[in-house]
């Protein structure tokens, strides 16, 4: 028994769902977004909320359970609040800046990294050490996120480079004479 899958979706007000086939279509304020389940899982729409059942008993029918029922409610999530990244940028000489619709970093190579906007994502740079990736895919915003800190992990001496806002370097002690 799936303790995620069986809770059911509740749609929001202003949040309109469309079930047809295994494909779930949700509209909100932000945008729409659809996903289509697979062929283990039953999707029903019942008054405002979506039910997501497993269509056996099987292990792989349990899997998708709960986890298209958080895709689901992800959508859903993603039309009305919309998902968010926060990465802080940490070293001397370091920064980001926003131009038009590129990122422009300066990371301490000898040139500066362009990195453009994809579609359906909003990048913001409020300050020179910050960047905020936006959008209502979470997917996309997490791998959006993702190939910026790439161009400088952080390293654990001094901790220098583009890390999550919430994320946290183990440091090491340096060599010792």
């Amino acid at each position: 028994m799936s303790r995620i899958g069986k809770n059911p979706v509740v749609l929001p007000s202003g949040v309109t769902a469309s079930i047809s086939g295994q494909t779930v279509e949700v509209k909100g304020p932000k945008g729409t977004r659809s996903f289509t389940a697979t062929d283990d899982v039953n999707v029903v729409m019942e008054d405002n909320t979506v039910r997501v059942t497993p269509r056996g008993t099987s292990k792989r029918a349990r899997q998708q359970w709960g986890m298209s029922r958080t895709q689901v409610a992800n959508l859903v999530t993603g039309v009305t609040v919309g998902f968010k990244k926060e990465l802080e940028i940490n070293g001397v000489g370091y920064r980001a800046a926003m131009q038009g619709t590129v990122l422009k970093l300066s990371l301490g190579f000898s040139h500066e990294v362009n990195f453009p906007t994809p579609e359906g994502v909003t990048i913001t740079s409020s300050r020179p050490t910050e960047i905020t990736v936006e959008g209502i895919d979470q997917q996309q915003v997490g791998e959006v996120a993702a190939n910026i800190r790439k161009w400088r992990k952080p390293e654990p001496y001094k901790g220098k480079g583009i890390k999550y806002k919430d994320e946290f370097i183990f440091r090491k002690e340096g060599k010792k004479k």
